[in-house]
């Protein structure tokens, strides 16, 4: 018997975890942080579906930390299994959960300060870095296309999807112990979009008999990805012009570099002034080089202007900063200039620091790049609120703000349609994750369109049989 149990993205974007079970063995399928109130999500991360002990396998689509962040307290917990993934998302965990341990440490010291003054009890971080080098030992890497076996009765096999450097969409076929037909199973992961800078397009997905599909921008259209560029010139241009500095959170991982290149391409042809580009966040400098690491997941494009250019990513046009006084100088520069910093929906790291100092003055421009989810200081700037509270200051929004959503890494309704529509004649359930409910409710209305019948949108714990 094949079973699944939805627990984290379920009708929301984040803390990505769906537990399979194949004959009584559990396996999950990503293992990522909620995110979102501070105090909430964190109550909501230490809880996991099933015994970490119990469990027999991971296996985790890609490195961003809403998928793969609580794979160190699953280790902590007492999981020893395989945590199956691709060779650069393996690069990148070993980054990002151990900057994601010292987080839930500056977290956990944080909350403890006010519980002390309230006499309250103090509480543990969710885990540390210790915890994040143990997950880390329990990784296996597999290469795109190649089956492999994580039970006696279920093998796996990764596809490409575009999304960030290493990440995967899974390929899954169920044995029954009759011998019959597979019972094949596909989990999209997060999609990647087509043409965009510097990975290869999403691969097709395989024919399946049930899909767990993402659908965060299921109902939303991007701008054309051959206009970003031209986008992004203009707002460089403009806020250059009345003198102001160009903010933009981003995440470490994919947003950044994606961003940096296409800076570096812009400079290069000219199209913007040779202005300071400064690259604040340790983590995003390591990231970038493990973009360096891995050049065959490149598309051709990017390839040539490497060979051209010699590198991809900034080296000649900008500053990469890691030193915390360095980061704090840039809050007394005046003159123009682009600071890119994390973490990408504004909640923690340098770039709240930019914003406090930046956000007030109407010269400046805020250049959000991505999606912002529900109660983040990115989804409060998005909307234009008038006032904003950081470190508890209440600060006039005064700052431009500019939403490019065309740099996502998610896919758009079309493109969604495009991998999924093919899909539909062998279908026989489909399940929406990782979106806000109106986003999955007009994915759902397009995929009834195109063919596909039982469509569901499950909640946290909801238990499916697949046969």
């Amino acid at each position: 018997m094949l079973e699944i149990k939805f627990h984290g993205a379920a009708r929301e974007v984040t803390g990505s975890c769906h537990l399979l079970i194949a004959d009584g063995m559990p396996v999950l399928l990503d293992c990522g942080l909620f995110q979102g109130k501070r105090v909430d999500s964190l109550e909501r991360s230490r809880r996991f579906p099933i015994d970490p002990s119990r469990l027999h396998a991971v296996v985790l689509s890609h490195a961003h930390i809403d998928h793969s962040g609580r794979l160190p307290l699953l280790a902590r917990q007492g999981f020893t299994g395989t945590i199956y993934t691709t060779h650069a998302t393996r690069d990148l965990c070993t980054l990002l959960l151990a900057d994601s341990a010292h987080i839930q440490e500056e977290d956990a010291k944080f909350i403890n300060k006010k519980k002390a003054r309230a006499g309250e009890p103090l509480i543990e971080p969710l885990y540390q870095e210790d915890d994040a080098v143990g997950a880390m030992h329990l990784f296996q890497t597999v290469a795109y296309e190649r089956f492999f076996n994580i039970t006696k009765r279920l093998r796996v096999r990764f596809h490409q999807a575009g999304h960030m450097l290493g990440a995967a969409s899974i390929e899954l076929h169920y044995t029954p112990p009759d011998g019959g037909r597979p019972v094949r199973l596909v989990f999209t992961g997060d999609l990647g979009r087509f043409d965009m800078p510097i990975l290869r397009n999403p691969a097709p997905l395989p024919e399946c008999d049930y899909l767990i599909s993402e659908s965060t921008y299921g109902g939303r259209r991007h701008p054309p990805s051959a206009d970003l560029p031209d986008l992004l010139a203009e707002v460089v241009n403009d806020t250059h012009a009345r003198g102001g500095k160009v903010i933009i959170p981003a995440f470490s991982v994919g947003r950044t570099q994606v961003i940096v290149y296409t800076l570096h391409k812009l400079l290069t042809e000219g199209r913007i002034p040779k202005l300071p580009i400064f690259v604040d966040s340790p983590l995003s400098v390591n990231a970038t080089e493990v973009f360096r690491l891995h050049p065959e997941l490149f598309d051709p494009q990017t390839r040539a202007f490497q060979m051209a250019n010699g590198d991809i990513m900034g080296a000649s046009c900008c500053t990469f900063i890691r030193d915390a006084e360095e980061s704090k100088r840039l809050n007394s520069r005046r003159a123009p200039c682009v600071i890119i910093s994390a973490s990408g929906m504004c909640e923690t790291g340098r770039i709240v620091h930019h914003l406090r100092n930046n956000i007030q003055s109407p010269k400046n421009t805020i250049l959000i790049v991505g999606f912002q989810a529900a109660h983040t200081l990115g989804r409060r700037i998005v909307e234009r609120e008038p006032h904003v509270s950081i470190f508890g200051q209440k600060l006039k929004l005064r700052a431009n703000v500019v939403v490019l959503n065309g740099f996502s890494a998610h896919a758009d309704r079309d493109e969604l349609q495009r991998l999924i529509k093919p899909l539909a004649p062998k279908c026989k359930r489909a399940f929406l994750v990782h979106g806000e409910m109106d986003q999955m409710e007009k994915m759902r209305e397009t995929m009834q369109g195109d063919g596909f019948g039982q469509i569901e949108m499950p909640e946290a714990g909801d238990l499916f049989v697949l046969e």
